[in-house]
């Protein structure tokens, strides 16, 4: 893990505090912060104008933060995390006790990958938490790849705006798919990592019912 930048400090402090900010991953701009914290998924959800009913997502900087995130991660969590991770592939996993409901499903699954983006990754490994990612715009409005891109009332709602590092990709978001034992998995979001090359990796990519 590369040196703390100095910029990062402020994101940190937000991160520690229990507050929000707006940060680049790998594909666009999050909307985030602590994920173990009930308070900042109520918040956060609020902020974006999203369906309560829908789960936020999660990123880690590495499997070592799987611990955070599941208690009780499965081999094939583990076979796509080598192949896939860090990149733009989230997986459902069982969700470890005390996770907030806003970032659970009614099935006690939460969605996580491991983050290639050097800031994100900074600023999971230095704060020692799983950061809500969900994609730093209002409901029903464009998704961000570029800061001059980002919503101003969106903005105006945040602590913080994380401007280091290199801009995301921008394209699709990540993938999301749910391992159901040995090579099945369904896919719930197609997104950056296409079908092609879940089946290259040995899977059978099936589509959510």
């Amino acid at each position: 893990m590369r040196p703390l930048e100095p910029g990062l400090e402020r994101a940190l402090e937000v991160i520690a505090a229990g507050g929000c900010l707006v940060y680049p991953t790998e594909t666009l701009y999050a909307l985030g912060g602590d994920g173990t914290s009930r308070a900042v998924a109520a918040r956060v959800g609020r902020i974006k104008g999203r369906d309560p009913a829908k789960p936020l997502p999660l990123v880690i900087c590495g499997p070592e933060q799987l611990p955070l995130v599941t208690a009780r991660p499965t081999p094939e969590v583990f076979r796509l995390g080598e192949l896939f991770w860090p990149g733009p592939l989230s997986v459902l996993v069982r969700a470890a006790p005390g996770l907030p409901p806003g970032v659970c499903d009614a099935r006690g699954l939460t969605s996580v990958r491991v983050t290639s983006h050097p800031v994100a990754a900074q600023l999971c490994h230095q704060s020692g938490r799983p950061l809500v990612a969900t994609s730093a715009n209002l409901s029903g409005r464009p998704a961000a790849a570029r800061q001059q891109e980002l919503d101003p009332a969106l903005v105006a709602r945040v602590d913080c705006v994380v401007g280091l590092g290199p801009a995301p990709a921008g394209g699709a978001p990540s993938t999301v798919v749910e391992p159901l034992g040995g090579a099945a998995l369904v896919v719930h979001r197609l997104g950056a990592v296409d079908l092609d090359a879940l089946r290259r990796a040995g899977f059978d990519p099936r589509p959510a019912a």
